[in-house]
């Protein structure tokens, strides 16, 4: 009995100083974002720009690495995971089938748009892929979770996340001025917030300028949206394994834990778990990703960053206008 409790013990003194380390910036940036009142800032992009500053101005330890390495693989897919019980397969039949289709195919065309400017413009494949899942899904949760299967540099995954940050952010503040010079209101104008709009937060914030059908529309538009992250990360899982990408092993990873995922979604189309037990799992939820996004930033090297130059910047506002202009047109047409 004393083997089995001690042998944690060393494990976790190694993984100690990294996960402190991350977790305390994520807290700070939870708070931060609390303390400031504004809904649609997100402690996830706060808690990465922190690691970055922390990581180029001072220099993280080595002794941190463990630690930090246990933040980007089994601390972010438990996020994931847990953000299924968010989801229901009720709010798929709210959106209707016009809207889903709408959805769906704002969703593939923009992600297939991307990758393919991307090619054109001689972005690596790589980050091209990152950014195409940040724009066509839910912005820093899309990049990270595909990346599980991408397996980009950390500089790319940072890079990508910037992008999709500061493009959504001018949907958040744009499109409700949008609205008015389009004509749109109601529902319609929630269905292409919620189809275009690149984080659940700026999708959320943007719905709501518009009023309450606008908001609750836009709202579960972005969710379902998001829903649909679990069939690309296994699609794109299952084309990555056929043509034996992967730079360690020959072959890419079956992200398993994408099924969680879907459980999660499942468990809470049930009503299986008491409503109190909602706010608490959310709030894990988001505390896992931010801590997540804070050792991702622990991890980028802003240098690394300049090199790749702005064709990627180029990439992530094609793909914004094409999510933008594809989502009104879909969502008019349908």
């Amino acid at each position: 009995m004393s083997q089995t409790t001690a042998l944690p013990a060393p494990l976790l003194s190694r993984l100690a100083p990294g996960l402190v380390l991350a977790a305390g910036i994520a807290a700070v940036a939870t708070l931060a974002q609390q303390a400031s009142g504004i809904a649609a800032l997100n402690p996830m992009v706060l808690a990465m720009l922190a690691g970055i500053l922390i990581r180029n101005a001072r220099g993280v330890p080595g002794a941190a690495a463990p630690g930090i390495a246990f933040a980007l693989r089994p601390v972010l897919r438990a996020g994931i995971v847990l953000l299924g019980f968010r989801l229901t397969l009720e709010q798929l039949a709210q959106v209707g089938v016009p809207g889903l289709m709408a959805i769906a195919l704002t969703l593939v065309a923009t992600f297939l748009f991307t990758k393919a400017a991307g090619h054109v413009l001689g972005v690596d494949r790589k980050l091209s892929e990152l950014i195409a899942a940040g724009s066509a899904v839910c912005g820093a949760s899309a990049v990270l979770a595909v990346n599980t299967v991408t397996r980009a540099r950390d500089e790319d995954v940072a890079y990508a996340i910037a992008c999709v940050t500061v493009f959504g952010t001018l949907s958040m503040l744009g499109f409700p001025l949008l609205a008015g010079v389009l004509h749109l209101a109601g529902e319609h104008y929630g269905l292409w917030a919620g189809a275009s709009i690149h984080e659940v937060a700026q999708a959320v914030g943007a719905a709501f300028a518009q009023g309450e059908a606008a908001g609750q529309a836009g709202t579960v538009a972005k969710l379902s949206r998001v829903m649909l992250l679990a069939p690309l990360i296994l699609i794109l899982g299952a084309l990555a394994r056929r043509s034996g990408r992967s730079e360690a092993t020959g072959r890419a990873p079956m992200p398993w834990f994408v099924l969680g995922f879907i459980a999660a979604v499942a468990l809470n189309s049930a009503a299986i778990l008491p409503d109190a037990l909602h706010g608490p799992i959310a709030s894990t939820s988001a505390f896992l990703l931010t801590t997540a996004l804070a050792a991702m930033g622990l991890e980028t090297d802003i240098g690394k960053l300049r090199l790749k130059g702005l064709r990627p910047l180029a990439l992530g506002a094609l793909a914004w206008v094409f999510v933008s202009v594809t989502g009104l047109g879909l969502v008019l047409a349908l």
